[in-house]
Protein backbone atom coordinates (compact mmCIF):
# COMPACT_ATOMS: atom_id res chain seq x y z
CA UNK A 1 0.00 0.00 0.00
CA UNK A 2 1.23 3.16 -0.83
CA UNK A 3 2.39 5.74 1.74
CA UNK A 4 3.02 8.83 -0.29
CA UNK A 5 4.01 11.94 2.36
CA UNK A 6 5.12 15.12 1.22
CA UNK A 7 7.70 17.47 1.89
CA UNK A 8 8.29 21.24 1.51
CA UNK A 9 11.76 21.44 1.27
CA UNK A 10 13.32 25.24 2.44
CA UNK A 11 16.34 25.07 -0.08
CA UNK A 12 19.47 27.76 1.18
CA UNK A 13 22.87 28.57 -0.53
CA UNK A 14 20.98 29.33 -3.49
CA UNK A 15 20.45 33.17 -5.09
CA UNK A 16 16.97 34.18 -3.76
CA UNK A 17 13.72 31.83 -2.69
CA UNK A 18 13.10 29.16 -3.52
CA UNK A 19 10.66 26.41 -2.05
CA UNK A 20 10.54 22.96 -3.36
CA UNK A 21 7.69 20.06 -2.31
CA UNK A 22 8.06 17.05 -3.33
CA UNK A 23 5.72 13.36 -2.94
CA UNK A 24 8.08 10.57 -1.53
CA UNK A 25 7.05 7.31 -1.52
CA UNK A 26 8.97 4.89 0.19
CA UNK A 27 12.01 6.65 0.14
CA UNK A 28 11.71 7.79 -3.53
CA UNK A 29 10.75 11.37 -5.25
CA UNK A 30 7.29 10.50 -7.21
CA UNK A 31 6.23 14.00 -8.01
CA UNK A 32 7.72 17.54 -7.28
CA UNK A 33 6.27 21.34 -7.28
CA UNK A 34 9.09 24.59 -7.66
CA UNK A 35 7.98 28.04 -6.37
CA UNK A 36 9.77 30.61 -6.58
CA UNK A 37 8.39 32.27 -3.50
CA UNK A 38 8.64 36.02 -5.04
CA UNK A 39 6.81 38.46 -7.77
CA UNK A 40 9.93 40.21 -10.07
CA UNK A 41 7.87 43.43 -11.52
CA UNK A 42 10.76 45.14 -13.17
CA UNK A 43 8.96 44.87 -16.23
CA UNK A 44 6.61 47.12 -14.94
CA UNK A 45 8.70 49.47 -13.40
CA UNK A 46 10.29 50.59 -16.88
CA UNK A 47 6.92 50.90 -18.57
CA UNK A 48 6.72 54.81 -19.39
CA UNK A 49 10.40 55.19 -19.08
CA UNK A 50 13.10 56.68 -21.59
CA UNK A 51 14.74 53.55 -23.61
CA UNK A 52 17.82 53.79 -22.08
CA UNK A 53 16.33 53.72 -18.58
CA UNK A 54 16.77 49.94 -19.47
CA UNK A 55 20.20 49.82 -19.21
CA UNK A 56 20.38 51.45 -15.57
CA UNK A 57 17.53 49.75 -14.33
CA UNK A 58 17.32 46.15 -15.37
CA UNK A 59 21.11 45.56 -14.08
CA UNK A 60 19.20 45.95 -10.93
CA UNK A 61 17.36 42.87 -11.19
CA UNK A 62 20.29 40.98 -10.45
CA UNK A 63 23.43 41.47 -7.71
CA UNK A 64 24.89 38.68 -8.72
CA UNK A 65 24.78 38.88 -12.73
CA UNK A 66 23.86 42.07 -13.02
CA UNK A 67 26.85 42.76 -16.14
CA UNK A 68 24.77 39.84 -18.32
CA UNK A 69 21.34 41.96 -17.46
CA UNK A 70 23.07 45.30 -19.05
CA UNK A 71 24.32 43.15 -22.40
CA UNK A 72 20.98 41.99 -22.68
CA UNK A 73 19.22 45.52 -22.49
CA UNK A 74 22.19 46.95 -24.47
CA UNK A 75 21.72 44.32 -27.66
CA UNK A 76 18.30 45.02 -27.24
CA UNK A 77 19.06 48.90 -27.87
CA UNK A 78 21.12 48.26 -30.58
CA UNK A 79 18.72 46.30 -32.75
CA UNK A 80 16.14 49.16 -32.05
CA UNK A 81 18.87 51.89 -33.02
CA UNK A 82 19.38 49.53 -36.30
CA UNK A 83 23.85 50.23 -34.82
CA UNK A 84 26.66 47.52 -34.60
CA UNK A 85 28.90 48.00 -31.99
CA UNK A 86 32.86 48.29 -33.24
CA UNK A 87 35.55 45.31 -32.72
CA UNK A 88 37.00 46.78 -29.81
CA UNK A 89 33.14 47.72 -28.28
CA UNK A 90 32.86 44.03 -28.87
CA UNK A 91 35.57 42.46 -27.36
CA UNK A 92 35.02 44.79 -24.10
CA UNK A 93 31.33 43.91 -23.79
CA UNK A 94 32.56 39.96 -24.02
CA UNK A 95 35.57 40.30 -21.30
CA UNK A 96 33.23 42.11 -18.80
CA UNK A 97 30.58 39.17 -19.29
CA UNK A 98 33.15 36.08 -19.17
CA UNK A 99 34.51 37.51 -15.99
CA UNK A 100 31.44 37.68 -14.41
CA UNK A 101 30.43 34.25 -15.45
CA UNK A 102 34.06 33.08 -14.46
CA UNK A 103 33.31 34.09 -10.87
CA UNK A 104 29.66 32.64 -10.62
CA UNK A 105 30.81 29.54 -11.52
CA UNK A 106 33.64 29.44 -9.11
CA UNK A 107 31.80 30.71 -6.30
CA UNK A 108 28.65 28.76 -6.84
CA UNK A 109 30.46 25.48 -7.55
CA UNK A 110 33.53 25.74 -4.48
CA UNK A 111 30.44 27.93 -2.00
CA UNK A 112 26.99 26.84 -2.85
CA UNK A 113 27.13 23.04 -4.10
CA UNK A 114 30.04 21.60 -3.05
CA UNK A 115 29.34 22.15 1.00
CA UNK A 116 26.83 19.83 0.52
CA UNK A 117 29.69 17.08 0.66
CA UNK A 118 30.60 18.41 3.90
CA UNK A 119 27.63 17.80 5.43
CA UNK A 120 26.84 15.57 8.14
CA UNK A 121 24.54 12.82 5.90
CA UNK A 122 28.25 12.33 4.66
CA UNK A 123 30.02 11.61 8.02
CA UNK A 124 30.50 7.78 7.66
CA UNK A 125 31.44 8.82 4.03
CA UNK A 126 35.26 7.76 4.16
CA UNK A 127 36.00 11.01 1.98
CA UNK A 128 34.09 13.34 4.66
CA UNK A 129 37.01 14.61 6.45
CA UNK A 130 38.45 15.71 3.40
CA UNK A 131 35.42 17.39 2.22
CA UNK A 132 35.27 19.28 5.42
CA UNK A 133 38.63 20.60 5.60
CA UNK A 134 38.39 22.07 1.80
CA UNK A 135 34.54 23.06 1.63
CA UNK A 136 33.30 23.34 5.42
CA UNK A 137 31.50 27.58 4.68
CA UNK A 138 33.85 29.83 6.14
CA UNK A 139 36.40 27.59 6.92
CA UNK A 140 37.02 25.03 3.63
CA UNK A 141 40.73 25.87 2.79
CA UNK A 142 39.16 25.63 -0.82
CA UNK A 143 36.14 27.55 0.33
CA UNK A 144 38.64 30.63 1.82
CA UNK A 145 40.69 30.75 -1.81
CA UNK A 146 37.37 30.59 -4.09
CA UNK A 147 36.61 34.10 -2.25
CA UNK A 148 39.79 35.60 -2.56
CA UNK A 149 40.15 34.53 -6.09
CA UNK A 150 36.67 35.77 -7.50
CA UNK A 151 36.94 38.86 -5.99
CA UNK A 152 40.19 39.11 -8.43
CA UNK A 153 38.10 38.44 -10.95
CA UNK A 154 35.64 40.86 -10.63
CA UNK A 155 38.27 43.66 -10.58
CA UNK A 156 38.41 42.89 -14.16
CA UNK A 157 34.88 43.93 -14.53
CA UNK A 158 35.75 47.10 -12.16
CA UNK A 159 38.49 48.39 -14.44
CA UNK A 160 36.21 47.93 -18.29
CA UNK A 161 32.86 49.16 -16.34
CA UNK A 162 33.80 51.24 -13.70
CA UNK A 163 31.80 49.16 -11.08
CA UNK A 164 30.43 45.77 -10.42
CA UNK A 165 27.72 45.43 -9.67
CA UNK A 166 25.10 47.58 -11.70
CA UNK A 167 27.40 48.90 -14.20
CA UNK A 168 25.53 50.84 -17.01
CA UNK A 169 28.85 51.07 -18.85
CA UNK A 170 27.29 49.67 -21.99
CA UNK A 171 25.66 52.03 -24.56
CA UNK A 172 23.72 51.28 -27.77
CA UNK A 173 26.35 51.28 -30.31
CA UNK A 174 28.93 50.30 -27.90
CA UNK A 175 30.25 51.09 -24.34
CA UNK A 176 31.41 53.99 -22.22
CA UNK A 177 34.49 53.62 -21.54
CA UNK A 178 38.07 52.16 -23.40
CA UNK A 179 40.70 50.94 -20.78
CA UNK A 180 43.96 52.59 -21.12
CA UNK A 181 47.33 50.12 -21.99
CA UNK A 182 47.76 50.28 -17.76
CA UNK A 183 44.64 49.13 -17.54
CA UNK A 184 44.66 46.15 -19.83
CA UNK A 185 48.04 44.84 -18.53
CA UNK A 186 46.18 44.93 -15.01
CA UNK A 187 43.76 42.90 -16.39
CA UNK A 188 46.03 40.09 -18.14
CA UNK A 189 47.81 39.73 -14.97
CA UNK A 190 44.62 39.55 -12.68
CA UNK A 191 43.80 36.69 -15.44
CA UNK A 192 47.02 35.13 -15.56
CA UNK A 193 46.59 34.63 -11.50
CA UNK A 194 43.43 33.06 -11.60
CA UNK A 195 44.09 30.81 -13.74
CA UNK A 196 46.96 30.19 -12.34
CA UNK A 197 44.81 29.26 -9.17
CA UNK A 198 42.32 27.57 -11.31
CA UNK A 199 44.83 25.08 -12.89
CA UNK A 200 46.34 24.26 -9.51
CA UNK A 201 43.35 24.01 -7.37
CA UNK A 202 40.41 23.27 -9.79
CA UNK A 203 41.94 21.05 -12.60
CA UNK A 204 45.05 19.75 -11.19
CA UNK A 205 46.47 20.54 -14.73
CA UNK A 206 46.91 23.07 -17.37
CA UNK A 207 44.22 23.57 -19.10
CA UNK A 208 45.59 22.64 -22.78
CA UNK A 209 46.19 19.21 -20.80
CA UNK A 210 42.36 19.23 -19.40
CA UNK A 211 41.37 20.23 -23.30
CA UNK A 212 42.61 17.02 -24.32
CA UNK A 213 40.30 14.96 -22.20
CA UNK A 214 37.32 14.68 -24.96
CA UNK A 215 35.73 11.04 -23.99
CA UNK A 216 34.95 9.09 -20.79
CA UNK A 217 37.63 7.08 -21.57
CA UNK A 218 39.97 9.62 -21.42
CA UNK A 219 38.52 10.96 -18.04
CA UNK A 220 39.21 7.77 -16.39
CA UNK A 221 42.88 8.06 -17.99
CA UNK A 222 43.35 11.43 -17.03
CA UNK A 223 42.46 10.35 -13.28
CA UNK A 224 45.06 7.42 -13.53
CA UNK A 225 47.86 9.88 -14.81
CA UNK A 226 48.61 11.91 -11.91
CA UNK A 227 47.79 12.38 -8.09
CA UNK A 228 47.56 15.81 -8.88
CA UNK A 229 44.54 15.68 -10.98
CA UNK A 230 43.23 12.77 -8.49
CA UNK A 231 43.35 15.44 -5.28
CA UNK A 232 42.12 18.01 -7.87
CA UNK A 233 39.20 19.54 -6.95
CA UNK A 234 37.19 18.25 -10.20
CA UNK A 235 39.00 15.17 -9.05
CA UNK A 236 37.38 14.82 -5.48
CA UNK A 237 34.44 15.81 -7.27
CA UNK A 238 33.73 13.47 -9.44
CA UNK A 239 35.66 10.40 -6.25
CA UNK A 240 32.69 11.58 -4.20
CA UNK A 241 29.98 12.44 -6.41
CA UNK A 242 29.91 8.27 -7.79
CA UNK A 243 30.27 7.39 -4.58
CA UNK A 244 27.19 9.05 -3.27
CA UNK A 245 25.47 8.37 -7.15
CA UNK A 246 25.28 11.69 -8.29
CA UNK A 247 25.74 9.75 -11.39
CA UNK A 248 22.58 8.33 -11.21
CA UNK A 249 20.42 11.24 -10.21
CA UNK A 250 19.26 14.76 -11.55
CA UNK A 251 18.08 13.63 -14.83
CA UNK A 252 15.22 15.41 -16.55
CA UNK A 253 13.40 16.30 -19.67
CA UNK A 254 16.59 15.73 -22.31
CA UNK A 255 16.11 18.76 -23.62
CA UNK A 256 18.56 21.73 -23.53
CA UNK A 257 18.62 25.08 -25.26
CA UNK A 258 21.34 28.08 -25.73
CA UNK A 259 20.89 31.75 -27.40
CA UNK A 260 24.29 31.74 -28.38
CA UNK A 261 26.81 34.37 -27.14
CA UNK A 262 29.89 36.09 -27.29
CA UNK A 263 30.17 37.58 -30.70
CA UNK A 264 33.24 37.55 -32.11
CA UNK A 265 34.69 40.59 -33.38
CA UNK A 266 36.23 41.10 -36.58
CA UNK A 267 39.72 40.24 -37.28
CA UNK A 268 39.92 37.90 -33.92
CA UNK A 269 42.28 35.02 -33.30
CA UNK A 270 39.56 33.76 -31.91
CA UNK A 271 37.49 30.64 -33.39
CA UNK A 272 34.12 29.43 -32.84
CA UNK A 273 32.69 26.03 -32.82
CA UNK A 274 32.34 24.92 -36.43
CA UNK A 275 32.59 28.34 -38.02
CA UNK A 276 30.33 30.02 -35.58
CA UNK A 277 30.19 34.05 -35.04
CA UNK A 278 29.45 33.08 -31.62
CA UNK A 279 31.83 31.49 -29.06
CA UNK A 280 29.17 29.90 -27.65
CA UNK A 281 26.52 28.93 -30.45
CA UNK A 282 22.74 28.94 -30.09
CA UNK A 283 20.97 25.74 -30.64
CA UNK A 284 18.17 23.40 -29.35
CA UNK A 285 18.95 20.35 -28.52
CA UNK A 286 17.81 16.80 -27.56
CA UNK A 287 21.43 15.72 -26.11
CA UNK A 288 21.70 13.44 -29.77
CA UNK A 289 20.56 15.86 -32.34
CA UNK A 290 21.20 19.76 -32.16
CA UNK A 291 18.33 21.97 -34.45
CA UNK A 292 19.13 25.71 -35.41
CA UNK A 293 17.21 27.91 -33.16
CA UNK A 294 14.48 30.20 -33.79
CA UNK A 295 13.69 33.17 -30.77
CA UNK A 296 10.37 33.35 -32.77
CA UNK A 297 9.52 29.75 -31.01
CA UNK A 298 9.65 30.86 -27.50
CA UNK A 299 6.68 31.23 -25.58
CA UNK A 300 5.60 31.52 -21.79
CA UNK A 301 2.61 29.74 -19.89
CA UNK A 302 1.24 30.89 -17.02
CA UNK A 303 -1.59 28.43 -16.15
CA UNK A 304 -0.04 27.46 -13.11
CA UNK A 305 1.70 30.60 -12.08
CA UNK A 306 0.74 32.96 -10.22
CA UNK A 307 -0.02 35.65 -12.99
CA UNK A 308 -2.93 37.20 -15.00
CA UNK A 309 -3.99 34.74 -17.53
CA UNK A 310 -2.88 33.66 -20.87
CA UNK A 311 -5.34 31.39 -23.24
CA UNK A 312 -2.41 29.80 -24.59
CA UNK A 313 1.29 30.85 -24.01
CA UNK A 314 2.06 33.66 -25.49
CA UNK A 315 6.20 34.82 -27.12
CA UNK A 316 7.65 37.26 -24.84
CA UNK A 317 6.74 40.37 -27.28
CA UNK A 318 3.22 40.03 -26.39
CA UNK A 319 3.42 38.92 -22.80
CA UNK A 320 2.31 40.49 -19.59
CA UNK A 321 4.00 40.80 -16.01
CA UNK A 322 0.71 40.91 -14.09
CA UNK A 323 0.52 39.49 -11.10
CA UNK A 324 -2.39 37.95 -9.31
CA UNK A 325 -3.47 37.16 -5.44
CA UNK A 326 -6.02 35.18 -4.54
CA UNK A 327 -5.63 32.95 -7.00
CA UNK A 328 -6.89 29.15 -7.23
CA UNK A 329 -4.95 26.17 -5.81
CA UNK A 330 -3.45 24.84 -8.91
CA UNK A 331 -1.41 28.53 -9.43
CA UNK A 332 1.93 27.78 -7.27
CA UNK A 333 5.01 30.07 -8.23
CA UNK A 334 5.40 33.72 -8.82
CA UNK A 335 7.95 31.83 -11.60
CA UNK A 336 6.13 32.22 -15.49
CA UNK A 337 6.85 28.74 -17.76
CA UNK A 338 9.12 29.22 -20.40
CA UNK A 339 8.67 26.54 -23.03
CA UNK A 340 10.60 26.27 -26.36
CA UNK A 341 8.52 25.12 -29.46
CA UNK A 342 5.66 24.16 -26.98
CA UNK A 343 8.23 22.23 -24.91
CA UNK A 344 10.80 22.33 -21.33
CA UNK A 345 14.12 22.84 -21.88
CA UNK A 346 17.02 23.45 -20.11
CA UNK A 347 20.15 25.97 -20.27
CA UNK A 348 23.34 26.44 -18.35
CA UNK A 349 26.78 25.31 -19.03
CA UNK A 350 25.74 21.52 -19.75
CA UNK A 351 23.20 22.94 -22.45
CA UNK A 352 25.86 25.08 -24.05
CA UNK A 353 27.98 21.95 -24.48
CA UNK A 354 25.85 19.82 -25.73
CA UNK A 355 24.48 22.77 -28.39
CA UNK A 356 28.01 23.13 -29.10
CA UNK A 357 29.25 19.74 -29.72
CA UNK A 358 31.47 19.50 -26.62
CA UNK A 359 33.14 16.03 -27.01
CA UNK A 360 33.65 15.11 -22.96
CA UNK A 361 30.11 16.21 -22.36
CA UNK A 362 28.48 14.75 -25.18
CA UNK A 363 30.08 11.35 -24.29
CA UNK A 364 29.59 11.77 -20.80
CA UNK A 365 25.47 12.35 -21.61
CA UNK A 366 25.29 9.69 -23.59
CA UNK A 367 26.53 7.25 -21.04
CA UNK A 368 24.68 9.03 -17.83
CA UNK A 369 21.91 11.41 -18.97
CA UNK A 370 22.25 15.24 -17.83
CA UNK A 371 23.12 13.56 -14.51
CA UNK A 372 23.91 16.09 -10.93
CA UNK A 373 27.35 15.16 -11.54
CA UNK A 374 27.44 15.84 -15.00
CA UNK A 375 25.62 19.35 -15.01
CA UNK A 376 27.69 20.17 -12.12
CA UNK A 377 30.73 19.04 -14.19
CA UNK A 378 30.13 21.47 -16.69
CA UNK A 379 29.97 24.10 -14.80
CA UNK A 380 33.16 23.69 -13.17
CA UNK A 381 35.57 23.41 -15.92
CA UNK A 382 33.24 26.08 -18.57
CA UNK A 383 36.07 28.37 -17.07
CA UNK A 384 38.73 26.45 -18.89
CA UNK A 385 36.91 26.82 -22.27
CA UNK A 386 36.04 30.44 -21.60
CA UNK A 387 40.00 31.58 -20.12
CA UNK A 388 41.61 31.91 -23.55
CA UNK A 389 39.48 33.50 -25.28
CA UNK A 390 39.37 36.17 -22.48
CA UNK A 391 43.35 36.23 -23.41
CA UNK A 392 43.41 36.79 -26.29
CA UNK A 393 40.50 39.46 -26.29
CA UNK A 394 42.52 41.17 -23.66
CA UNK A 395 45.73 41.38 -25.70
CA UNK A 396 44.31 42.28 -29.11
CA UNK A 397 42.78 45.36 -27.57
CA UNK A 398 46.37 46.11 -26.55
CA UNK A 399 47.94 45.93 -29.56
CA UNK A 400 46.50 48.99 -31.08
CA UNK A 401 45.23 52.29 -28.55
CA UNK A 402 42.85 52.85 -31.22
CA UNK A 403 40.17 51.77 -32.45
CA UNK A 404 36.36 52.91 -32.07
CA UNK A 405 34.42 51.75 -28.73
CA UNK A 406 31.50 53.33 -30.35
CA UNK A 407 29.21 54.17 -32.74
CA UNK A 408 26.69 56.99 -32.74
CA UNK A 409 22.64 55.11 -32.87
CA UNK A 410 20.08 57.17 -34.38
CA UNK A 411 17.12 58.29 -32.28
CA UNK A 412 15.42 56.12 -29.80
CA UNK A 413 12.19 56.71 -30.54
CA UNK A 414 10.23 54.00 -32.73
CA UNK A 415 10.70 50.07 -32.55
CA UNK A 416 11.01 46.65 -31.11
CA UNK A 417 14.29 44.82 -30.60
CA UNK A 418 15.96 41.61 -28.49
CA UNK A 419 18.80 40.92 -26.32
CA UNK A 420 19.79 37.28 -26.29
CA UNK A 421 22.97 35.91 -24.18
CA UNK A 422 24.08 33.17 -22.35
CA UNK A 423 24.32 34.45 -18.80
CA UNK A 424 25.81 32.09 -16.13
CA UNK A 425 22.88 30.11 -15.84
CA UNK A 426 21.92 29.54 -19.01
CA UNK A 427 19.26 31.64 -21.96
CA UNK A 428 18.73 34.98 -20.85
CA UNK A 429 16.47 37.22 -22.86
CA UNK A 430 15.16 41.01 -22.91
CA UNK A 431 12.81 41.85 -25.48
CA UNK A 432 12.08 45.60 -25.77
CA UNK A 433 9.17 47.84 -27.46
CA UNK A 434 9.62 51.42 -27.96
CA UNK A 435 7.00 54.47 -29.17
CA UNK A 436 7.77 57.53 -28.89
CA UNK A 437 11.32 57.51 -27.01
CA UNK A 438 8.92 55.72 -23.91
CA UNK A 439 9.48 51.90 -23.59
CA UNK A 440 5.73 50.59 -23.85
CA UNK A 441 6.13 47.00 -23.37
CA UNK A 442 9.85 45.24 -21.83
CA UNK A 443 9.72 41.37 -20.88
CA UNK A 444 12.71 39.23 -19.03
CA UNK A 445 13.09 35.80 -19.48
CA UNK A 446 15.97 34.72 -16.88
CA UNK A 447 17.51 31.40 -17.20
CA UNK A 448 15.88 30.26 -13.56
CA UNK A 449 12.54 30.97 -14.80
CA UNK A 450 13.59 28.17 -17.81
CA UNK A 451 15.10 25.89 -15.21
CA UNK A 452 12.22 26.47 -12.23
CA UNK A 453 9.25 26.52 -14.36
CA UNK A 454 6.82 25.41 -12.59
CA UNK A 455 4.10 22.81 -15.24
CA UNK A 456 2.67 24.28 -18.13
CA UNK A 457 -1.08 23.88 -19.46
CA UNK A 458 0.03 20.36 -20.17
CA UNK A 459 0.98 19.19 -16.87
CA UNK A 460 4.41 18.89 -18.08
CA UNK A 461 6.90 19.29 -15.37
CA UNK A 462 9.70 22.31 -15.24
CA UNK A 463 13.58 21.26 -15.80
CA UNK A 464 14.20 20.69 -12.23
CA UNK A 465 11.09 19.90 -11.12
CA UNK A 466 11.52 16.61 -13.52
CA UNK A 467 15.24 16.31 -12.73
CA UNK A 468 13.89 15.55 -8.96
CA UNK A 469 11.56 12.48 -9.93
CA UNK A 470 13.51 9.46 -8.82
CA UNK A 471 15.46 10.95 -6.65
CA UNK A 472 16.33 8.66 -3.49
CA UNK A 473 15.62 11.23 -0.27
CA UNK A 474 17.45 8.61 2.70
CA UNK A 475 16.46 11.31 5.73
CA UNK A 476 13.40 13.32 4.86
CA UNK A 477 14.57 15.85 8.00
CA UNK A 478 18.01 16.32 5.81
CA UNK A 479 16.93 15.81 2.71
CA UNK A 480 20.16 16.77 1.11
CA UNK A 481 19.76 14.33 -1.74
CA UNK A 482 17.17 16.99 -3.70
CA UNK A 483 19.55 19.79 -2.39
CA UNK A 484 22.13 18.23 -4.68
CA UNK A 485 19.86 17.69 -7.71
CA UNK A 486 18.24 21.34 -7.34
CA UNK A 487 21.84 22.99 -6.73
CA UNK A 488 23.49 21.85 -9.76
CA UNK A 489 21.09 24.31 -12.05
CA UNK A 490 22.30 27.16 -10.03
CA UNK A 491 19.33 28.43 -8.78
CA UNK A 492 18.99 32.13 -9.26
CA UNK A 493 15.35 33.13 -7.90
CA UNK A 494 16.53 36.95 -7.34
CA UNK A 495 16.18 37.35 -10.95
CA UNK A 496 12.94 35.30 -11.32
CA UNK A 497 10.93 37.44 -8.72
CA UNK A 498 11.35 39.81 -6.09
CA UNK A 499 8.22 40.36 -3.69
CA UNK A 500 7.43 37.92 -1.18
CA UNK A 501 3.75 36.15 -0.87
CA UNK A 502 3.14 35.51 2.83
CA UNK A 503 0.00 33.44 2.46
CA UNK A 504 -0.58 30.04 4.11
CA UNK A 505 1.42 27.87 1.68
CA UNK A 506 -1.90 25.76 1.56
CA UNK A 507 -3.40 28.09 -0.60
CA UNK A 508 -0.48 28.12 -3.21
CA UNK A 509 -0.64 24.21 -3.61
CA UNK A 510 -1.52 21.80 -6.46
Amino acid sequence: MSKTKRYEIPLNRVEGDLEVRVDVDEGVVTDAWSSGTMFRGFENLLLGRKALDSLVVTPRICGICSTTHLLAAAKALDMVSGVQPPPRAVRLRNIALMAETLQSDLRHSVLFFLPDLAGSAYRRNPLFDEAVRRFEPTRGETWIEAIVETKKILEIVAIIAGQWPHSSFMVPGGVAYSPHATELLQCRYILRRVRDWYESRILGCSIQRWQDVRSAADLDAWLAERAAHRDSTIGFLLDFGHRIGLDETGRGHDSFLSYGSLELPEGTDVAGPDGSNLLVPPGYSDGATTYAFDQALISEDVSHSLAADYDTGLHPVEGVTAPVTGAPGLRYSWVKAPRYDGKPAETGPLAEALVAGDPLLRDLFARDGAATLVRQLARLTRPARMMSAMETWIAEIGESSAGDTYVPYGALEEGSGYGLIQAARGALGHWVTVRGGAITHYQVITPSAWNGSPRDGDGVRGPWEEALVGTVIADADDPVEAGHVIRSFDPCLVCAVHAIDRRPKGTQTR
